[in-house]
């Protein structure tokens, strides 16, 4: 462990220059004491370390030092694919591996690389789940995300319409979709997809299982996408809607299908555009357009329409109601609500 901490330190100093011992500590999650102590023995070891004092002080490697230790291990090696994913990488069990992944390879670029790549790193950040929605638990990622890696059997208690069934798979691949992940794997020679959030059991087994040489995780999950969306029930909706509303529409329903139907939309002499989108069911387009309030009108399907309508209806009277009970009435949703 110490080990491990002295080389991230001696990298922290490569890659970033003057640091205070206090900053040091912070970064590494230790006491200013443990880095001094850690700094006498690298200062041991031969590596030049030294304190300037005072404002601006701090501690420094001599100007021209360069560690020769840039190289990186499998385990660094596969978190690196995941540095765009901060949280996906620790809850995979890799957040430390990536930590000194990424300053392994700061440390082995030139200084106007390594600059670059910082400030790429300090004003981007991907995040997987959308605005507002929380990423799903699952407890167990971490074991089977090591099942994955060392191709090992996977017994795992899942959760599955109300009930627990016991499974022995062979997991041969992780995907994030929207915050959740996906664990693909084979059982009884057939390709399953499961739910990591609803496994509340699960052990690596010593066992190990051959991954079929043709599998290509990607295409099987795009493949896969398609074919659940070509089994759901589809239906077109054409719509007038306020330009200042099309952002929201494409927050609710992805912005591929409203940019698409966006481009071919006439405008009506009020400036509304008028566009179709095809949406999953009728009661998803439902909760979905209802989030635009009066800023869109459903013009077909007609059964739609009229939904629309009564919900809005049945909306309108319950805040009339409230209005006439008085101001107070409506203070809060729940006041509201209550009404």
């Amino acid at each position: 462990m110490r080990a491990s901490r002295l080389v991230a330190l001696l990298l922290l100093l490569q890659t970033r220059g003057r640091m205070t011992a206090d900053e040091i500590a912070a970064e590494l999650e230790v006491s200013p004491r443990t880095v001094y102590r850690d700094l006498d023995a690298l200062g041991a070891a031969g590596v030049p370390v030294y304190a300037e004092r005072g404002p601006g002080g701090g501690l420094q490697l001599v100007e021209g030092y360069r560690t020769r230790l840039t190289g990186l291990n499998a385990d660094e090696a596969q978190a690196l694919f995941l540095a765009g994913l901060p949280g996906p990488a620790a809850e995979l069990g890799l957040g430390t591996v990536l930590a000194a992944a990424q300053l392994k390879v700061l440390a082995a670029l030139p200084p106007e690389l390594r600059s670059r790549a910082s400030r790429i790193r300090e004003r981007f950040h991907l995040v997987v789940p959308g605005w507002f929605q929380r990423a799903k638990d699952a407890p167990h990622l971490a074991t089977v995300a090591g099942a994955v890696w060392e191709e090992r059997r996977l017994r795992m208690t899942y959760r599955r319409e109300g009930e627990l069934v016991e499974r022995v798979v062979d997991p041969l691949g992780l995907v994030l979709k929207a915050g959740t992940w996906y664990v693909v794997a084979r059982r009884d020679d057939l390709l399953r997809t499961y739910r990591a959030s609803r496994i509340v059991e699960a052990e690596a087994l010593s066992e190990r299982f051959e991954r079929p040489a043709a599998f290509d995780l990607a295409s099987f999950w795009s493949t896969a996408e398609s074919e659940f969306e070509e089994s759901m029930g589809r239906v077109d909706v054409t719509l007038r809607i306020h330009p200042d509303a099309v952002g929201t529409l494409s927050y609710v329903i992805g912005a591929t299908r409203v940019d698409e139907a966006v481009e071919s939309a006439p405008r009506d002499d009020e400036g509304w555009l008028r566009l179709t989108v095809r949406l999953e069911s009728l009661e998803w387009a439902h909760d979905d357009l209802l989030r635009l309030g009066p800023r869109a009108e459903v013009l077909d399907p007609p059964e739609l329409r009229t939904a629309l309508a009564a919900t809005s209806a049945a909306m309108a009277a319950r805040y009339r109601s409230a209005a006439r009970a008085g101001g107070d009435a409506v203070s809060s949703p729940t006041a509201a609500a209550e009404a």
